[in-house]
């Protein structure tokens, strides 16, 4: 990975981050795998990048190594308002890349939100101006269409959509983008899917191939050109509290990040434009 591919970190400093919510109503299909990778990847070509963690699981903390122990201010301190974003902000093993841990209470988050008016907008409103110097904002969803999601979606400018390369992968993401359309027509109108990554694909499996064709028949250009395939050392590196990217860099998994890092970046750009 090429640290020097960004020739100046600060050029975005005065800029609004982009912020992506990586969702999918299903589990398993590498969402947070795809999060912290992603994220890694972004940060080795120098930009600032925050992961925040609404999964109650809390995967993507794990897998950048975030210990129980450091994870006394996390989301859900920060969606029920008793701790600011900042508070909430840890930093990794990884250079520009910090993360809003989870933690087991935001499990009963979307029960408490119920009382707040503004249920739908908590975390929108907490992250308010708190993103100076920061490139890429990627939440990490649950795998569920609830509050929390919800929050995510209203609070960002574009989905990521992980597909796992297997039966029924369409009528899920089908799903989801209604979602996001209704989400997009009655609070966000500038919300946007960013793109959809095909994930767990397996080339030794006909099936694989059968769904990756009915996706990008289905969805087109937004369907990215990179596939993240089945590797054993994806699987490995959150045992390890590290991203594919540290645990691995050489492997397939590894590799096909780097270039899904590279498409967004491109992508991002053309939107720009």
């Amino acid at each position: 990975m090429d640290n020097n591919a960004h020739t100046d970190p600060s050029e975005s400093l005065n800029q609004r981050p982009r912020i992506i919510a990586v969702a999918n109503q299903k589990g398993g299909v590498g969402k947070t795998t795809t999060t912290i990778n992603l994220a890694t990847a972004l940060a080795a070509v120098r930009k600032r990048v925050m992961v925040l963690d609404l999964d109650p699981q809390g995967n993507a903390s794990t897998g950048l190594g975030i210990e129980q122990s450091e994870r006394k201010i996390n989301a859900y301190h920060v969606m029920i308002g008793e701790a600011s974003l900042d508070e909430a902000i840890l930093e990794t093993a990884i250079p520009g890349l910090t993360i809003v841990s989870s933690g087991v209470d935001l499990s009963g988050a979307e029960i408490e939100l119920i009382e707040f008016e503004d249920r739908l907008f908590r975390l929108k409103t907490a992250i308010g101006s708190h993103l100076d110097g920061y490139d890429y904002v990627l939440i990490d969803c649950p795998p569920a269409l609830g509050l929390l999601t919800v929050n995510a979606l209203n609070a960002a400018d574009a989905v990521l959509v992980p597909v796992q390369c297997e039966f029924f992968a369409l009528e899920g993401v089908s799903h989801l983008v209604r979602t996001i359309d209704r989400i997009k027509k009655a609070y966000n109108p500038d919300l946007e899917i960013q793109g959809i990554v095909l994930t767990m694909f397996d080339s030794r499996n006909n099936l694989s191939d059968a769904v990756a064709a009915d996706v990008r028949e289905f969805f087109g250009d937004i369907v990215y050109d990179t596939v993240i395939p089945r590797n054993v050392r994806v699987s490995e590196a959150p045992s390890h509290g590290k991203p594919v990217l540290l645990y691995d860099t050489a492997c397939a998994g590894s590799q096909a990040y780097i270039h899904l890092a590279s498409e967004v970046l491109k992508r991002e750009k053309m939107l720009a434009a």
